[in-house]
């Protein structure tokens, strides 16, 4: 069965750093391309970032640029999001998402999705 767990959110004060990971059940991670995106409350579900399947090529929506990285270990078949300097307004619940394609998007076109997990940045 196909299973998408996000892990790794908590509390953190502002400028602190946190590392989210994503672990894929029920296929090969190897062939598909994994997004992140978050949901504030109120708000709309947003595109962070992403990472390709064929070279790992990221790329990140504007706000996240030099804050955040993301990476993938295939043979563990998980994704990760390192996120540095983070601020209030970085608090969200954070999903991962994915999909079999040789290259990524930070467009929510996903197959695949999992429930999410907070991140709250507070002092």
């Amino acid at each position: 069965q196909l299973q998408v767990v996000e892990s790794g959110g908590g509390l953190v004060q502002p400028g602190g750093s946190l590392t989210l990971s994503c672990v894929v059940y029920g296929l090969a991670l190897d062939n598909y391309a994994i997004g992140w995106f978050r949901q504030a409350p109120g708000k709309e579900r947003e595109g962070v970032g992403c990472i390709s399947s064929v070279d790992g090529s990221t790329t990140y929506a504007d706000a996240m640029k030099g804050r955040f990285t993301i990476s993938r270990d295939n043979a563990k078949n998980t994704g990760y999001l390192q996120m540095n300097s983070l601020k209030p307004e970085d608090t969200a619940v954070y999903f991962c998402a994915v999909e079999r394609a040789v290259y990524c998007s930070i467009y929510p076109w996903y197959d695949y999705w999992g429930q999410g997990t907070q991140v709250t940045v507070s002092s």
